[in-house]
């Protein structure tokens, strides 16, 4: 075996490799049942319960009157038990912890659930829109659950007061009283109200819009002789880690935008549970948990200054995840009254009304919010493309065929002139083949004699990888577009394919549903990774092919080994990947015709025809 054969087989065994162990390490196989679990993600072990995160009267607080809170809002705590004398580390189903406390309803066109008026707590959100599977009549998505049931996951605002201050604040047990309509809508916004029976009066007045934001306004009236010197803070807590994709292009987790500090800050939970911490102070900005599709996040007053922190506290045995923040002191004084005013994103990461809350509060970098990944100049205008032709077509899968031959349009003269060079290098293979033989044993000479072949010819070798280059940032793109844009969730094409961002559901290993049989996740080959490799194939054979045998057998595999790969990609990327390649072979057919090169594309049915009849007997060739 020449050094030339030898360093092309380990360079293919790599590529081999590293084909591999993206499909091992960085493709999750589709999970049936992850799609049906609710938002609200973890599994508690014994308790199942988030321990309340708003408990002033136990909280870290500041040891003078002006120093402030020594690094952020109030922190978990363990919980009281529940009415009725039940353990709080009973676990309940979630309609039954529900029923644990008072609460007011909220309804709006896109969320519905309630708000307990045990702590004041948004503790029961479901998105109307979105079910957990392609099924229109599966339930709805939970986004937010209640204290005591399987998976905790709330938000909660309140006050923080000096340590040195005498005054009785809202806990996590408090009960609130509803002044107002006992059902939240857009159109009618309610107002708690707690008196502590010292004079001072602390209420709650929560509007909802149309979409996913709460805005909470918090008012103190001090009725006492003295002013107060008081923290507002807002609080998202989450009890158990819950399951993720898993996969490195994709953030999930804990998620805030400082503007004034380290700009976005992205921290896994595993991070988390490694540092334990991350506090910091800006003006403005956001700050959160985020999941793939839907996201919980405050916003607090963006003209104020805050103390942001994550943090993961050990409780029996779970992680309770919080992000928070606590604004600078306000002092009410006496008989008078001070009011914040801060925010709370619930719902769905839809790209038009996160860009949409960015205008219209001034939210700096929410868009942020979407991971758009290191291309993010080149994926979010991507989207707004797909977005605008599926708006005009009707259909995603239209649309991606659509904004496929603007692409193609837009390359257009690099892709001919690419063309263009393999068509010459396909016409001068012959006269390669016989340098290669003339100078077989000297490799020196055999390569001056291609160089002047290819200066003779005006063939540029490398020209014909520039159309696999210019196509991966933006297949990368469309991959990220498909891969965390919520508009692509559950988006159908036609036929079989009912949602744009999964696999295709087909399988050639049981005739695409003739056989009664469940296929495992990697023999889970479909009809579009099949005719994908199908154009590969055709494509490749339109390249000029590699001089030496052993390189043919290997170039011969590509396809099939890209099909296997490419099988779990969502199938909204295959079906772009294999109308490309229809509209490559049909620009590179035509230029080939007109260079007087045809493509040999039934050679390797021939090659496959010895092969059979070799192994059947039927033939001695087997080379």
């Amino acid at each position: 075996m020449t050094d030339e054969n030898r360093n092309f087989i380990l360079a293919a065994i790599m590529c081999v490799a590293v084909l591999v162990g993206w499909q091992y390490f960085f493709i999750t196989p589709p999970d049936p049942a992850a799609d049906r679990q609710t938002a609200g993600q973890s599994v508690d072990p014994a308790s199942g319960e988030s321990v309340s995160a708003g408990t002033a009267g136990t909280a870290p607080v500041p040891t003078n009157d002006m120093a402030g809170v020594a690094g952020s809002a109030p922190v978990v705590d363990e919980p009281a038990a529940l009415p009725g004398g039940a353990a709080a580390r009973a676990v309940l189903p979630r309609a039954l912890a529900l029923e644990q406390s008072p609460r007011i309803i909220l309804d709006s066109p896109r969320v519905d659930g309630s708000i307990s008026l045990v702590g004041a707590r948004i503790d029961d959100l479901q998105l109307k829109q979105y079910r957990q599977t392609v099924d229109p009549t599966s339930p709805e998505i939970v986004l937010l659950s209640p204290r005591g049931s399987e998976r905790p996951y709330y938000a909660e605002f309140g006050w923080t007061a000096p340590a040195s201050a005498d005054v009785t604040l809202p806990k996590s047990d408090t009960l609130w009283t509803a002044e107002t309509s006992s059902t939240l809508t857009p159109q009618t916004p309610v107002t708690l109200a707690y008196n502590n029976g010292e004079g001072v009066i602390f209420r709650k007045t929560i509007s909802l819009d149309d979409k996913y934001m709460f805005t909470i306004e918090q008012t103190v009236e001090n009725n006492t002789g003295e002013a107060l010197t008081l923290f507002p803070y807002g609080l998202v807590a989450r009890t158990g880690t819950p399951e993720t994709e898993g996969i490195w292009i994709l953030h999930e987790g804990l998620i805030g935008y400082f503007p004034d500090a380290d700009g976005l800050q992205e921290l896994d939970y595993d991070d988390l549970q490694d540092t334990g911490a991350l506090r910091s102070r800006t003006s403005g900005g956001w700050l959160g948990i985020t999941d793939k599709y839907w996201m919980t996040a405050l916003v607090p007053d963006q003209s104020t200054e805050s103390r942001v922190s994550f943090s993961d506290t050990p409780v029996r045995g779970q992680d309770v995840y919080q992000a928070d923040f606590l604004r600078d002191p306000l002092v009410v004084p006496a008989g008078g009254t001070v009011t914040a005013t801060d925010r709370l994103f619930a719902g769905a990461k839809v790209v038009e009304i996160v860009d949409g809350y960015e205008a219209q509060y001034g939210i700096t970098n929410f868009e942020l919010a979407i991971d758009w990944g290191w291309f993010y100049f080149i994926t979010k205008p991507l989207f707004l493309a797909l977005l605008y032709i599926q708006g005009m077509v009707g259909n995603f899968g239209v649309a991606i065929l659509v904004l496929t031959v603007l692409i193609k349009l837009v390359f257009f003269p690099l892709a001919n002139t690419s063309y263009v060079a393999m068509s010459k290098m396909k016409k001068v293979q012959p006269d390669m083949m016989k340098i290669r033989e003339r100078f077989a044993d000297d490799k020196q000479k055999q390569q001056q004699e291609l160089m002047e072949l290819y200066k003779r010819e005006k063939v540029n070798p490398l020209a014909g990888c520039l159309p696999i280059l210019i196509q991966i940032p933006v297949f990368f793109a469309l991959y990220k577009v498909l891969f965390v844009t919520i508009e692509m969730r559950h988006a159908p094409f036609f036929g079989w394919i009912n949602d744009l961002s999964a696999q295709d559901p087909t399988s050639v290993f049981n005739l695409f549903g003739l056989i009664p049989w469940d296929t495992p996740a990697f023999l889970t080959i479909g009809i579009w990774p099949v005719l994908m490799g199908v154009t590969m194939y055709l494509q490749m054979k339109m390249n000029p092919a590699p001089t030496d045998e052993i390189q043919q057998q290997i170039f011969r595999w590509m396809p099939i080994i890209f099909t296997f790969v490419l099988a779990t990609f969502p199938a909204g990327l295959v079906i772009y990947w294999t109308w490309n390649n229809a509209l490559s072979i049909l620009q590179q057919y035509i230029i080939m015709r007109r260079q007087g090169v045809s493509p040999e594309w039934g050679q390797d049915f021939e090659w496959l025809t010895k092969r059979i009849k070799a192994r059947t007997g039927g033939g001695k060739d087997a080379s």
